[in-house]
């Protein structure tokens, strides 16, 4: 069994995603209305993905733009690839730290407040 676990730790070493991503962390916006955007630009090239982001009227939209572009230099300066050939692989948004906050009610009660955040997270990948 231990050996199992250290080939497939090896195996995943050796395999190390090489494609170029970024990740913006803790984004004050729920993670639901970010998949919403990220749905609708998944499997993109990245020049189409990002002009359907630029006029798609969206609040999450603003960040995502800048993950995008954050994926693709990296993918310039580190990787060197051209943006032309990118796409978008995979972009994925998970749920971070919930700011909870209290609403005062009627008859001394409260109400909480859930303040949502997003970590968010774009792949690129050259295309064949």
């Amino acid at each position: 069994m231990a050996k199992r676990i250290r080939e497939k730790a090896e195996m995943r070493q050796t395999n190390a995603d090489k494609r170029p991503s970024a990740t913006a962390k803790y984004v004050r916006i729920s993670p639901d209305k970010v998949r919403i955007v990220l749905d609708i630009i998944r499997g993109k090239k990245y020049a189409e993905a990002l002009a359907i982001l630029k006029f798609t009227r969206k609040a999450a939209c603003e960040p995502v733009i800048k993950v995008l572009n954050s994926a693709a230099a990296n993918a310039e300066n580190n990787l060197n690839m051209a943006k032309s050939d990118l796409y978008v692989a995979e972009c994925f948004a998970n749920a971070g730290p919930i700011l909870k906050r209290i609403r005062a009610r009627a008859k001394g009660s409260a109400a909480r407040i859930n303040k949502r955040t997003s970590h968010i997270t774009i792949v690129l990948d050259e295309a064949k």
